[in-house]
């Protein structure tokens, strides 16, 4: 009499399609894991290149900046501030004011680079003007004003550097996307894998369920529960190095981010949080998929 046979009905169990444990497990999910925190890096990074991208647009929305030139017998600090004084009392605008000589020559220093050749340069002077956010002057009324008052200037109103932004955000955001949709079609990749080799290595127990009545919905759900739970524990895993990496990442950048072309918020971290139910979802999915196409091969 063999062991199953003179063990008591009562405790006998047939042994499952799909063990509770394999020794490639451990691979699987740690191949999970790293595509997942990849793709939770990648959604840090489009959150972080998006808010730069709006704090900018508001700054150049907000504000103008006027190139004065002084007419011959004119200081260039007297025709800055008739500039001024000319786009102050236009509609639209809250503030102008001169910049001084030595901010000038410090915003010019990191191309022209020697101090002493900058104060022998004839450097025009420059205006800020900080703009209504509701109502904002725009460049023909400035330069309107400016005419009227004889002032020899030119208006840059920051609409070029606004569509740079504009698309320079809007490329941030389609290559995050596409990373994400590549890294979530690896992670469907990996899973097929799994999946085909754990049907093929239980080719003779699928066609004997099948003998017994068993339906390939029935089997591809086993495959689907298996793959599923073990994506979501490799989606937990991903998901918390990256809150790790981004609390690292803000803390390293002064609270603020890595640098300030790409600032962290701590709220980014609860983006994360539904990567699990993805990483098990997109799992289920193509391991579902997968095996009733396969079973359909093996009957």
């Amino acid at each position: 009499m063999n062991a199953a046979a003179a063990r008591p009905r009562s405790t006998w169990r047939p042994a499952p399609l799909l063990p509770g444990t394999d020794a490639r497990d451990g691979a699987l999910i740690f191949v999970v894991a790293v595509l997942c925190f990849l793709a939770c890096l990648t959604a840090i990074a489009a959150l972080g290149a998006n808010r730069a991208a709006e704090g900018w647009q508001a700054q150049l929305v907000g504000s103008a900046t006027i190139l004065v030139r002084p007419k011959p017998g004119e200081t260039a600090d007297a025709a800055a501030a008739r500039a001024a004084e000319a786009v102050a009392g236009v509609k639209g605008v809250e503030q102008a004011a001169a910049l001084e000589r030595e901010k000038a020559n410090a915003l010019l220093k990191p191309w022209l680079g020697d101090e002493e050749l900058l104060n022998d340069l004839p450097v025009p002077r420059l205006v800020t003007v900080d703009l209504d956010k509701k109502k904002p002057a725009d460049a023909a009324a400035l330069k309107q004003a400016l005419a009227a008052a004889g002032v020899d200037a030119t208006v840059d109103d920051h609409t070029l550097w606004l569509r740079d932004i504009v698309k320079a955000a809007q490329g941030a955001r389609a290559a995050a996307f596409a990373v994400f949709v590549l890294l979530f079609a690896a992670t469907a990749g990996v899973i097929v894998f799994a999946t085909r080799s754990a049907l093929e290595a239980r080719r003779d127990v699928v066609q004997t369920l099948h003998l017994q009545g068993a339906e390939d919905s029935f089997i591809a759900g086993l495959f689907m529960q298996r793959f599923g739970r073990m994506s979501a524990i490799a989606g937990v895993i991903g998901a918390v190095v990256a809150a790790l990496a981004t609390v690292l990442l803000r803390l390293t950048g002064g609270g603020h981010g890595l640098t300030p072309v790409l600032p962290v918020a701590w709220s980014d971290i609860l983006w994360l949080i539904p990567t699990p139910v993805i990483a098990a979802a997109i799992a289920a999915i193509a391991a579902r998929v997968v095996a009733l196409r396969l079973l359909l091969r093996l009957t």
